[in-house]
């Protein structure tokens, strides 16, 4: 009996090491669609990625946005170009190829990446919450509460949670056998996909995204509650009417952003197991990981005054300059 279960773990082991990659089944086989959905994803990363980097120059380039809000807005865009770069780019390839394979190394850093980025952008809207909570309710003392240190560890403790979280959980998934099919019925190297396809007892990794995972929404969720409650407070005690929509309009494009996001990973992992559809979770995914990283700076850019002022300038700046050297 022994002997046997020796070989059932032999076995298990020996079909671990042969797999070298994984295929994806992706969203569709009709060529035609794939072509459509290409230029279709291909204009939005090239949207993502001059929007978000745009929003990064901006930042650095005007002095009026050398503030801690637009700080953690750079960081943001960061996050948003790395986190859609992880998965955009495989994506956009593989509609082109007849076979979408992965390296069994290239999925596991494709896992780490993906959920580095993400759950430092959770931490990282958490920090922007709270920036607008000291902005508004302790104005006078705003300058010395955020000062640089505190800022730098702020975004420096976002990616250090970000980075072990992710640590956690591509160990362990990656520490299972995979001694079955090869394909992956999705377009990237998700956590629950790659589950679905191993032979070993995932038991302890469905429990630790449910424990470490939900800890984090809800820590960050609750985070982000509790300083607009006190932003809200605050607000209500203003006497005028256009001072109270001023000092709310600060905070606009940070709860569009926070509801966007952590709206659609509620849905995506936290929906009842009676809805749940494969084709939806496909569809999901693709407006989580690339959608969102571009409407950010969209967002950001259309609704934040400071933001269209320092763009206006700049554009000013560049045609006066090229008609002076013409």
């Amino acid at each position: 009996m022994i002997s046997s279960h020796c070989r059932i773990n032999e076995m298990a082991v020996d079909n671990h090491t042969e797999v070298t990659e994984f295929i994806f089944v992706g969203l569709t086989e009709n060529p035609v669609l794939q072509t459509i959905l290409f230029a279709f994803f291909l204009v939005i990363y090239s949207i993502t990625l001059v929007g978000n980097l745009g929003m990064i120059t901006l930042i650095r380039i005007e002095p009026r946005l050398h503030t801690p809000m637009y700080y953690f807005l750079s960081n943001l865009s960061f996050l948003d170009i790395g986190y859609s770069s992880v998965t955009a780019p495989k994506t956009l390839v593989s509609f082109l190829q007849e076979r979408k394979t992965i390296s069994l190394a290239g999925c596991a850093a494709q896992l780490y990446f993906f959920l580095a980025l993400g759950t430092t952008e959770c931490f990282l809207l958490a920090v922007m919450a709270y920036d607008r909570y000291v902005a508004i309710c302790n104005p006078l003392l705003y300058t010395i509460i955020m000062s640089t240190r505190v800022c730098v560890s702020l975004v420096g403790g976002s990616y250090i949670f970000g980075l072990l979280h992710s640590m956690i959980h591509t160990g362990f998934t990656f520490s299972l056998s995979f001694c079955e099919s090869k394909e992956i019925n999705h377009f990237f190297c998700s956590i629950t996909s790659l589950l679905s396809l191993s032979c070993s007892d995932t038991h302890m990794n469905e429990l630790l995204i449910f424990n470490i995972a939900g800890l984090i929404e809800i820590t960050t969720i609750l985070s982000v509650l509790v300083s607009y409650i006190y932003i809200l407070s605050t607000i209500l005690k203003i006497p005028s009417t256009n001072r109270r929509w001023k000092t709310f309009s600060t905070c606009t494009s940070h709860l569009m952003a926070v509801t966007i996001f952590h709206g659609t990973i509620l849905f995506l992992h936290f929906r009842p197991t009676s809805s749940y559809s494969l084709d939806q979770d496909k569809i999901v995914s693709l407006f989580y990981t690339m959608v969102i990283p571009m409407l950010n700076p969209l967002i950001y850019g259309l609704r934040n005054q400071d933001v269209k002022d320092a763009l206006r300038k700049l554009i000013k700046k560049k045609w006066f300059a090229d008609k002076f050297n013409s």
